[in-house]
C-alpha cells in the first residue's frame, strides 16, 4: 500500500491586527489576558480561519501559549476549529465577548542568552508576579511567591540549591541542560514543571506509548483523504517551548529514543512516516521529565539517564499541607508513614495529592470517613500498618469506606 501524500497546505493569511507596542521588554500579562488578546485578533479577522502561529506572530507571543489560549476559547464555544490539518481557529458569535478591548502586543523578545548568569549566593530580588511563564523574557527573574499554574492553582516555590526551584529550571532550559524529576506519585514534579514552563507541551507516557504518539500520524478527513497531523515533539520543537515527558521511565525505551536527537547537538529529528521530513529545534525547545521509582514497569535505563545530566528528587512538603489548612493528624499520619518509609519498614506514605483529598473528602463526608479513605487507598500489604497509625493519630479505629446496608423506607 502507497504512503498517501499529504496536500500542501495553504498559507493562512496574516491577521489585520497591527502591534502598536513601543521597544522594551516584553509585557507580562495576567491571567487571562492572553486569551482576550487571541479572542480579539480572532474578532478582527471575523471569517479568516487562523493557526496559532499567525495569531502568536501578530501578539509577538509565544505559539505554544498561544494555542493553549486557542483550545480553551474553542471548548468555552468563544471561538472554533476551523480545521485540523493544518490546525486553526475561527471567530463565533460569541468570541467578541471574550476580547480584549484593546490590544498591546509585546514588541519582539530578546534573543535568549546562551548561558545563565553566574549566581553566587542566594537570590534576593523581588518575587515575581504569579502567572509568569517560562520565556526568554521571564527566565532571568527570580520567582519566590506562588506561581499560577495553567488550570488556576497556585505553586508555592520550594528551594532546590539555595534558589527557588522555578528559578532553577528556567535556568537550567536557559543553559540547555535537560532535567529528570523524579520521586512518588503526588509530589508535585507536574506541577513545579507546570509552574516553571507555562507554555510547556505534555507527554503523559504509559506502556502503551507508540512513536506515532511524539511525531504524529496520518489521519483521515470527512473528505476521505489523508493528512499528516504533527505530535507534540514537533509542535514543541518548532514553537521553541518545552516538552514535558511525564512518566517517561514507562514509555518503551525503543519509542523514547525519536526524541532524543532532538535533545543533544542535533537538535533534529527525522520523521520516516511523513517522507523523511526533517525537523529542526527552535530556539526555546527544552525537554523535561518525570519518574516515579516505585511505579510497577518504571524503567531508568542508561540511555535514558544519560540524557538527563540534572535528576532531581522530588518529596512531599508536609509542611505546605499544614499551611493549606490540612487537618494536622492526618499530617502527623503522613510523616510518621514517611519516616517508617525511609526505614523501609512499610512501602508506602500519602503524598502531598492524598492530603489535599483528605481536606475535601473531611468537608464533605467528615473527618472519620476521610481517615477511613487513607486507610482504603492503603496498598493492602501495608494497610494494616497504616491503620494503626490512623488509630494512633485520631484516638479511635476507623475502617476503609464501604456501602453499608440497604436503606429501606417504612410504610
Amino acid at each position: 500500500m502507497t504512503t498517501p501524500t499529504p496536500p500542501a497546505a495553504p498559507p493562512a493569511p496574516a491577521p489585520t491586527t497591527t502591534p502598536t507596542a513601543p521597544a522594551g521588554a516584553p509585557k507580562r500579562l495576567g491571567n487571562g489576558e492572553l486569551r482576550a488578546m487571541v479572542a480579539k485578533v480572532l474578532t478582527d479577522n471575523a471569517g479568516t480561519e487562523l493557526t496559532p502561529r499567525n495569531i502568536a506572530h501578530t501578539l509577538n507571543r509565544s505559539s505554544g501559549a498561544v494555542g493553549n489560549a486557542c483550545k480553551v476559547l474553542a471548548d468555552r464555544g468563544e471561538a472554533e476549529v476551523a480545521s485540523t490539518s493544518p490546525l486553526a481557529y475561527r471567530a463565533t458569535a460569541t468570541t467578541a465577548s471574550a476580547a480584549a478591548p484593546t490590544i498591546t502586543p509585546a514588541p519582539p523578545r530578546p534573543p535568549r542568552p546562551k548561558t545563565p548568569k553566574p549566581t553566587t549566593n542566594a537570590p534576593t530580588t523581588a518575587p515575581a508576579p504569579a502567572g509568569v511563564g517560562g520565556s526568554a523574557a521571564g527566565s532571568a527573574g527570580v520567582v519566590t511567591g506562588p506561581v499560577k499554574r495553567p488550570n488556576g492553582m497556585d505553586y508555592h516555590p520550594r528551594l532546590l540549591s539555595g534558589m527557588p526551584d522555578v528559578t532553577a529550571l528556567r535556568r537550567l532550559r536557559d543553559a540547555g541542560v535537560a532535567a529528570l524529576m523524579y520521586g512518588p506519585p503526588g509530589t508535585g514534579k507536574t506541577s513545579v514543571v507546570e509552574a516553571a514552563f507555562l507554555d510547556c507541551i505534555t507527554v503523559q507516557g504509559d506502556g502503551d506509548t507508540v512513536v506515532a504518539d511524539f511525531v504524529g500520524d496520518y489521519t483521515k478527513t470527512p473528505d476521505g483523504e489523508f493528512v499528516f497531523v504533527h505530535g507534540p515533539l514537533v509542535r514543541a520543537m518548532r514553537d521553541g517551548v518545552p516538552l514535558f515527558i511525564d512518566d517517561a521511565t514507562l514509555i518503551p525505551p525503543t519509542v523514547l529514543a525519536v526524541v532524543y536527537p532532538a535533545m543533544d547537538g542535533r537538535r533534529q529529528i527525522v520523521i520516516k512516516a511523513n517522507g523523511g521530513e526533517v525537523v529542526d529545534a527552535a530556539p526555546g525547545f527544552y525537554v523535561v521529565a518525570g519518574h516515579n521509582p516505585g511505579v510497577h514497569g518504571a524503567v531508568l535505563t542508561d540511555a535514558l539517564a544519560s540524557r538527563f545530566s540534572v535528576q532531581v528528587q522530588v518529596s512531599s512538603d508536609y509542611d505546605l499541607a499544614d499551611q493549606l489548612g490540612v487537618d494536622k493528624k492526618a499530617v502527623r499520619v503522613a510523616r510518621n508513614l514517611a519516616t517508617r518509609q525511609e526505614r523501609g519498614e512499610v512501602g508506602w506514605a500519602p503524598q502531598l495529592r492524598e492530603l489535599l483529598a483528605f481536606k475535601k473528602i473531611a468537608a464533605v463526608l467528615g473527618v472519620d470517613a476521610a481517615a477511613g479513605n487513607l486507610v482504603g487507598i492503603a496498598p493492602e500489604e501495608d494497610r494494616a500498618t497504616v491503620a494503626a497509625v490512623v488509630r494512633d493519630a485520631f484516638g479511635r479505629t476507623v475502617t476503609p469506606l464501604a456501602l453499608g446496608a440497604r436503606i429501606t423506607t417504612k410504610p
